[in-house]
């Protein structure tokens, strides 16, 4: 395999990672007016995700640096044709994260009234976002001869890719509540675990129509007609989703995550090989697409970022997996006795 189609992987794999984790806390804080019925439920969904938010959009922003680093064309036609939607994303993002922070800084029900809703559309709209995003990549995107996006912001509300925002949306809102089905103790733990068995049936319902509809309206499906081995990326989605409503009825709520977070990487993985070799796939001309061969950095930029990957990645790995060790256990009213959110 070269290289160009090991970053690519990589570059798929990052995408992949940031899904799993910081989508449970985006659809836990998303979810917030539907399971929290007073202050210490509100309390206990922030202080969930608390310990894990920042570390887990980390990821986001090593997806993003590898796409510079590796993949600079394609960052740059992504970067200037998406900058509305992106920066957007990015408001939203911040707007999250000052959340956490600035809730309990005022004893004012008002004031954290204000922040909750502010965390919940910003987690909401996130969600959404990322779906859009990438299934208008999957559909292709308006891109010429050079590169350069025509069109706009509602371009890209076409409705495959609001079907994309929905799927995301969903998806993670099973994450989020299967997360503190875990994490919470009490009703707000029964709430969030009956919530779950709900968005089970509507993500099943959601994935099935989302992938008929992308059988019609991109070439993802070529791929997998080209090299059928590769349906063992969807059949995995399949086995996590039904692996995680098992374990989800018998209570057995860190193997539902997991199995959750199988079925995430692998519906994310169906769009990463269905694009192979695209990046940025071209709606108006396939041959004007940015793929992973016309848009690399150099065979010199991709060995070093490779080691340089392989000995770091390894390391944030590992101190994410202390970090959800450390904090496996349900949360109780003792975790409560401070003000801050982690």
């Amino acid at each position: 395999m070269d290289l160009q189609a090991i970053w690519f992987f990589l570059w798929g794999l990052l995408w992949a990672v940031f899904f799993m984790l910081d989508g449970y806390d985006l659809g836990a804080g998303a979810l917030m007016p539907v399971l929290a019925n007073n202050e210490r439920d509100r309390r206990m969904i922030l202080n969930a995700s608390g310990p894990f938010w920042d570390g887990n959009e980390v990821w986001l922003i090593t997806a993003g640096g590898a796409t510079f680093a590796a993949f600079p064309a394609a960052y740059a036609a992504m970067f200037s044709g998406l900058y509305t939607a992106l920066m957007l994303l990015l408001f939203m993002l911040i707007l999250r994260g000052v959340s956490f922070e600035f809730r309990g800084k005022v004893e004012s029900a008002a004031w954290q009234r204000t922040w909750d809703w502010l965390h919940v559309v910003s987690s909401f709209v996130v969600a959404l976002l990322l779906g859009v995003a990438f299934a208008n990549i999957f559909r292709g995107l308006p891109l010429d001869e050079q590169g350069i996006f025509q069109g706009g912001l509602l371009t890209l509300l076409n409705p495959y890719g609001l079907a994309g925002g929905v799927l995301f949306v969903v998806m993670f809102f099973l994450h989020g509540a299967l997360w503190l089905g875990l994490r919470t103790d009490g009703e707000l733990q029964k709430r969030s675990q009956a919530m779950a068995e709900k968005l089970w049936i509507a993500f099943a319902i959601v994935l099935v129509l989302f992938l008929a509809y992308t059988a019609v309206e991109t070439q993802l499906f070529s791929n997998y007609l080209r090299w059928p081995v590769l349906l063992i990326v969807p059949l995995l989605a399949v086995i996590g989703l039904i692996a995680t409503r098992a374990f989800l009825g018998s209570r057995r709520m860190w193997p539902a995550m997991g199995a959750s977070a199988l079925t995430i990487v692998a519906v994310t993985f169906f769009g990463i090989i269905g694009l192979f070799p695209a990046l940025l796939p071209s709606r108006l001309n396939p041959g004007w697409s940015i793929t992973a061969y016309n848009s690399s950095s150099s065979e010199l930029t991709l060995t070093i970022m490779l080691v340089v990957v392989g000995i770091f990645v390894p390391i944030v790995i590992a101190y994410q997996t202390w970090a959800h060790i450390m904090f496996a256990k349900p949360m109780g009213d003792e975790d409560l006795d401070h003000e801050e959110a982690y």
